[in-house]
């Protein structure tokens, strides 16, 4: 009995469901971009501080008195979420408000949020 050949990453459905209009295979580039992206959003900090930027654009502070995270803590994974694109910072006098650079991201923790959620 032989084994059935590899199969390309495809873009759309899993085994047993169709694919959806998108493209059959992806480019290795985009899968490892994909991956980069997902594991900036892999921590609890950095999940919740996308939750709150979802409702509103914050600076530091604010997300320091709603997580109640120390402000050097929030900052650090500000910036990872800032070098993998998920926020952008604009600085307003002394602060930086930080916002999501756009709804897919915000869309990719709440699904997550949800799923969990489902499972209990």
């Amino acid at each position: 009995m032989s084994a059935d050949p590899p199969h390309p990453v495809d873009a759309g459905g899993s085994a047993g469901r169709p694919a959806s209009s998108g493209p059959a295979v992806m480019p290795p580039g985009v899968l490892a971009d994909a991956g980069e992206l997902l594991r900036a959003l892999a921590a609890p900090v950095r999940i919740a501080i996308v939750l709150q930027l979802r409702e509103a654009d914050r600076c530091v502070h604010e997300l320091v008195d709603e997580l109640d995270v120390a402000q050097p803590l929030i900052s650090q994974h500000l910036r990872v979420l800032k070098t993998a694109g998920v926020v952008q910072g604009e600085r307003r006098g002394r602060e930086v408000v930080y916002r999501l650079v756009d709804d897919h991201l915000a869309h990719i923790v709440v699904d997550a949020v949800a799923h969990v959620q489902e499972g209990k």
